[in-house]
C-alpha cells in the first residue's frame, strides 16, 4: 500500500511524517487490497482550539473509504480519523464478502 501525506497552510515536521506513517500502515493490515491511502494534513482556523484536521482517503480496487477528523493536534486528529475508517473497513469487508 502506498502511503501519500499532504499538508496544506503548513511545514510538514519530519516527526509527525514518521508517526504518520507508522500508525496508517496498521490499515494494510486490517485491508489487505488496499492500493493507496491519502492523508492530508490542515489547520482551520490557526486562532482557535480544534483546529487541526486529518482526511483520509484509502482507495481499493473495490472503492473508497473516507474520514475526516478535527482535533487539538495532529496526532489525535490521525488517531481518530483511522478509527473511524477502521469501522468502516469492517463493514466494507461484510459487504464483500
Amino acid at each position: 500500500m502506498t502511503i501519500n501525506i499532504k499538508d496544506i497552510d503548513f511545514q510538514l515536521a519530519q516527526k509527525l511524517e514518521e508517526y504518520t506513517h507508522k500508525k496508517a500502515a496498521k490499515i494494510s493490515k486490517l485491508l489487505p487490497s488496499a492500493e493507496t491511502l491519502n492523508i492530508t494534513y490542515k489547520l482551520i482556523k490557526p486562532e482557535t482550539n480544534m483546529n487541526k484536521e486529518a482526511q483520509l482517503r484509502l482507495n481499493t480496487k473495490d472503492g473508497e473509504l473516507f474520514a475526516s477528523k478535527v482535533a487539538d493536534t495532529f496526532e489525535d486528529a490521525l488517531l481518530q480519523a483511522i478509527e473511524a475508517l477502521e469501522h468502516q473497513i469492517d463493514k466494507f469487508k461484510e459487504k464483500n464478502k
